[in-house]
């Protein structure tokens, strides 16, 4: 599963996930993509089983891009525990994604196949998803 190699800080605050992508909203690399719809928490197995669903699908053909990655660390407590006594441990890694933002993207195999590739990847994904192809996308994202 993804997870940076090290980090600065080994725990981070929540953060907010307000507005919309102003990066990674555009497809560069391959023809069609995944694009989020809202904003959402991506954990590294969630990315790997898109992953694993869309290469299985095209039978390792083709070319598959991921363009997130989690590099914030979630903590928890664990179960039963009072409160106080510092923050919990590292539990998982997720990308923080917003609306807008290209998450996967699929060239080389025919659109029938992209398309059937990229939805059961979006079916691994815990935010409402789109599949667009690059020529959707050179105007922005339309709502």
């Amino acid at each position: 599963m993804l997870m940076p190699k090290r980090v600065k800080r080994r725990k981070q605050f929540r953060g907010t996930m307000k507005g919309k992508a102003q990066r990674g909203n555009q497809i560069t690399y391959g023809e069609f993509g995944i694009v989020a719809m809202e904003p959402c928490w991506i954990r590294s197995n969630q990315i790997e089983a898109a992953r694993v669903a869309m290469t299985r699908h095209v039978k390792r053909g083709g070319q598959v891009w991921i363009k997130i990655f989690p590099d914030k660390p979630v903590t928890n407590k664990p179960a039963e525990t009072r409160m106080g006594s510092g923050k919990g441990a590292l539990e998982y890694w997720v990308a923080v994604v917003k609306p807008g933002r290209v998450m996967f993207e699929i060239a080389g195999v025919p659109e029938d196949t992209a398309r059937e590739a990229l939805r059961l990847a979006s079916h691994k994904l815990p935010c409402k998803c789109k599949i667009v192809a690059k020529a959707d996308l050179e105007g922005g994202l339309a709502e």
